[in-house]
């Protein structure tokens, strides 16, 4: 074993992250409460994600359609952090993702679909709140452009929302179950990039904590977790994530090796 492993990181082989805006950010997506946050910058862009406003104003859903939330960004693309993640699925490692992001980009780094569990959905498609119809948010997004300023449903002309969970929604029960599970079975639970001020998303620190898990939060500011995590890194997420998962990654091969 080798001995320049921290502690926390030696004989891991369960390991589940939880990420947050601020691991994207290196790939042109704003996180939402930092210093250049899509909420610090603009405060009323909040409205557009609460969903009795979205749903009872128009005009929220056309600055919606109009901004994208300020969130959509289709062509943007996986950074070090994602990529580093996705390798260490692929040395072997028992490996779960439960994100907070809406930006698909986990995936589009390598990590497997089922293996990455999206806590508050994505931003690729929008539903119908009326029929449940699915679609892909870059069609509602070409209406958006040839003038209609707040597409409705094709099928029955209830109202699209993006297939995220808005503030005043509740999270899928059936998601947060699975994600709780993940959590209680890691050995290793990481937080990498959240404020973990949103429940209860970041209450599965605890439920990892709790069930025996070393908790290490990688974050640029402090959280309300801090006192559970056995360390806390505040590098920068595209320093720190690349040259953690390197890391795990070398424990699991040195402890594979020294098996008879």
């Amino acid at each position: 074993m080798d001995e320049r492993v921290p502690h926390w990181a030696q004989g891991v082989s369960r390991i589940a992250a939880l990420t947050g805006a601020g691991i994207s950010t290196d790939s042109g997506i704003p996180d939402y409460r930092g210093p250049e946050g899509v909420w610090t910058r603009d405060p009323g862009m909040e409205e557009l994600f609460t969903h009795q406003r979205y749903v009872s104003d128009g005009e929220v859903r056309r600055r919606f359609w109009q901004t994208r939330g300020g969130l959509y960004r289709p062509d943007a693309r996986p950074n070090a952090a994602h990529r580093a993640l996705a390798e260490l699925e692929a040395t072997g490692s028992a490996l779960r993702i439960l994100t907070q992001n809406v930006d698909g980009l986990h995936q589009k780094a390598g990590s497997t679909p089922r293996k990455v569990l999206e806590l508050h959905g994505g931003m690729a498609t929008v539903i119908c709140l009326r029929c449940g119809a699915k679609t892909s948010t870059d069609d509602a997004l070409a209406r958006v452009e040839a003038g209609e300023a707040d597409p409705a449903c094709h099928d029955c002309g209830g109202i699209l929302q993006p297939s995220i969970i808005m503030f005043g929604q509740l999270l899928d029960q059936a998601v947060l179950a699975h994600a709780a599970a993940i959590a209680r079975a890691s050995q290793l639970f990481l937080s990498i990039g959240s404020s973990l001020m949103v429940e209860p998303a970041a209450g599965l620190c605890r439920v990892a904590v709790e069930s025996g898990a070393r908790l290490v939060i990688v974050n640029r500011d402090p959280t309300p977790y801090d006192d559970l995590a056995t360390e806390i890194i505040r590098e920068p997420i595209g320093d720190a994530v690349p040259r953690l998962c390197a890391m795990l990654a070398a424990d699991a091969q040195g402890s594979a090796a020294a098996r008879p």
